[in-house]
């Protein structure tokens, strides 16, 4: 029996401006159907979606959807009720005997938000949607859509402000789930987990692409190669990415339903991805023996003790990946490590010593965008760190090349820094680093903002860099391509070495799920009365009270980020200057008084 068509793009254009995103695009979707969209940011990926799912008209042509649609849609912006509950919102009017006897709610929450009363919401599921960040919003957005029946979910970037459990535990429920799918987002690994199709958006065409993200870099290494296209650049990227994923990593294929063989002739003469015998006494040569040795360090984020006794090494040419829960010590870690680098050791953490190589020049790629002059050029921000860049085995690029690498072609690279979107200041804030010639990198969340192209870009020019590097990262597939070894920090004040990989990390936060006391899995209202004790009770609320001081700090600390940047921003205007500068002493004054109370809370706790 044939699948039912859900929804028909026929003939569809749209214009915006003077560009034309999609130009005269014919697409279906079935039933069954598990679709990719991937292509460089700003090419049409969220217009096609939008489109697709009605919410954006089309200039030309039409879109149809199957009488009776049931569809989910998960957009970049959400629409909840800033007034409403997490449980108004979630789970509606439901009792709680009638939500906890639903294994799909209790999937849902439990994968989306660690229990099923919410661990780290201020008042669990009674939280008001309005006071809490993007990121907690948009996690309950994806749960009010996963908990529903729908013929067809479409979602962008649905793996934006999840660790690599929640995207893991994501990828086993969607394809768990009936429903069609049609999903942007930049994460490879998570499109080879759930696709079954495709749909690459570029210059105003879409093309269709058979089996997850492995499959279609092959496919479209294969076409590319019939085409005998002219954008040698571009091709030798993907035979560059065709060859990691043949010999880099585990197959991660699906069955491939064309000829790979042709397309493993692109790859015969293409090296491995990186030569580390090479790169380690290169990066010797440069570093010498010390780069960072740790000896009994505790680290601390405001009054929470993060690590504790942590006597570790990184060496010459190490290539590290760090993974962990969300709030267990990573930016932490790398914040002490680059203290200490920038102090020469005079600044050390609250135990123990971090000795630091005389040699190291340390890059350190944070989470925030550094802010430049808005008037300043692409071209002019790269050559005011250097000229030309030395990268290793000989090779040498300028300031210019460079810049094309990552994807600024030369009518970019005159365009003015205000004018950049956030993915391109990211990409300018990473080639800022490079031409500066380190020989130990940092890189905390790297991936933010980036799309697949520019993302094998970055891989590329990592794959021959000469050094120590450690990377932050929930994007698992760039933990594997550019790493050798990974710790995880678990949240129990130690880091770990995982012979396994990100494997090894998920199977481990398993066991620790399941290990947890089962009434920790059970809604407040049917926990045990034993449990209700007088201490056992203040503890609760000791801890309760805890977790909403951290997650106000957490808050407390965004807001001061932006502040300092609207200062940046605002040096020459000195009346909105001191304005802000008022805020800040405010929220200063905020955040001591919220650590006096978790320092005289925590020992209850």
């Amino acid at each position: 029996m044939a699948a039912v068509n859900l929804v028909n793009v026929e003939a569809v254009s749209k214009v915006y401006g003077t560009r034309a995103l999609l130009d005269g695009v014919s697409l279906g979707v079935s039933e069954g159907d598990r679709i990719g969209v991937v292509g460089r940011n700003g090419d049409g990926k969220t217009t096609l979606i939008r489109m697709l799912a009605k919410l954006e008209e089309a200039d030309t042509g039409r879109v149809t959807h199957n009488g009776g649609l049931r569809l989910g849609v998960l957009t970049q912006h959400d629409s909840l009720d800033p007034e409403a509950t997490v449980r108004h919102e979630v789970i509606g009017d439901l009792a709680d005997h009638e939500w906890a006897g639903s294994a799909k709610i209790r999937d849902v929450l439990t994968g989306l938000f660690g229990g099923l009363d919410l661990p780290g919401f201020p008042q669990g599921l009674d939280t008001v949607i309005g006071p809490l960040s993007g990121g907690e919003r948009r996690r309950i957005a994806l749960a009010k859509l996963l908990i529903a029946e729908q013929d067809l979910i479409v979602l962008d970037e649905p793996t934006n402000h999840l660790d690599v459990e929640g995207i893991a535990w994501l990828a086993g429920h969607l394809r768990a789930r009936r429903s069609a799918l049609v999903c942007v987002t930049h994460d490879r690994w998570f499109l080879d987990q759930v696709c079954t199709r495709m749909w690459d958006v570029q210059r105003g065409s879409v093309f269709e692409y058979e089996g997850g993200y492995s499959d279609y870099v092959f496919a479209r290494a294969e076409r590319e190669r019939i085409a005998a296209t002219e954008e040698t650049k571009r091709q030798n990227l993907m035979r560059k990415e065709l060859a990691w994923l043949r010999r880099g990593a585990p197959a991660r294929t699906s069955k491939p339903k064309f000829r790979i063989e042709a397309a493993n002739e692109l790859i015969a003469d293409v090296p491995p991805p990186r030569d580390r015998s090479e790169l380690m006494k290169f990066a010797t040569t440069r570093l010498g023996k010390t780069v960072f040795d740790l000896e009994d360090v505790s680290v601390q984020a405001g009054p929470k003790l993060l690590l504790k006794h942590l006597t570790w090494q990184l060496g010459p040419g190490d290539r590290i990946g760090l993974v962990g829960v969300n709030g267990a010590g990573k930016t932490s870690l790398l914040r002490a490590m680059a203290d200490a680098a920038r102090s020469d050791g005079d600044v050390q953490p609250v135990a123990g010593r971090i000795a630091v190589g005389k040699t190291v020049k340390l890059a350190y790629l944070s989470q925030e965008v550094a802010e430049l002059k808005p008037t300043l050029r692409v071209l002019e921000a790269v050559q005011q760190v250097r000229e030309r860049v030395d990268l290793g085995k000989g090779r040498e690029m300028t300031a210019g090349q460079l810049c094309e690498t990552f994807g600024f072609s030369k009518e970019k690279q005159w365009t003015p820094v205000g004018d950049l979107s956030g993915g391109e200041r990211r990409r300018l804030q990473l080639l800022r680093l490079l031409m500066d010639e380190p020989n130990v990198l940092f890189l905390d969340e790297p991936t933010n903002d980036l799309d697949i192209e520019t993302l094998t870009q970055l891989e590329d020019v990592l794959d021959g860099w000469p050094g120590s590097m450690v990377v932050i990262s929930h994007d698992r597939f760039f933990v594997e391509r550019t790493t050798d070894k990974v710790y995880a920090l678990l949240g129990d004040a130690t880091m770990r070495m995982l012979p396994r990989g990100i494997d090894e990390y998920l199977e481990r936060r398993q066991r620790m799920t399941e290990s947890a006391p089962a009434s920790a899995q059970a809604p407040a209202s049917e926990r045990p009365a034993a449990a209700k004790t007088v201490s056992a009770a203040d503890a609760r609320a000791a801890k309760k009270e805890l977790q909403k001081i951290e997650r106000q700090l957490d808050k407390v600390s965004e807001k001061e980020s932006k502040l300092h940047a609207q200062i940046a921003d605002n040096a020459t205007d000195f009346e909105k200057v001191a304005k802000l500068d008022a805020e800040l002493r405010e929220l200063t004054g905020e955040r001591e008084e919220l650590e006096m109370r978790w320092l005289e809370l925590a020992e209850d706790a």
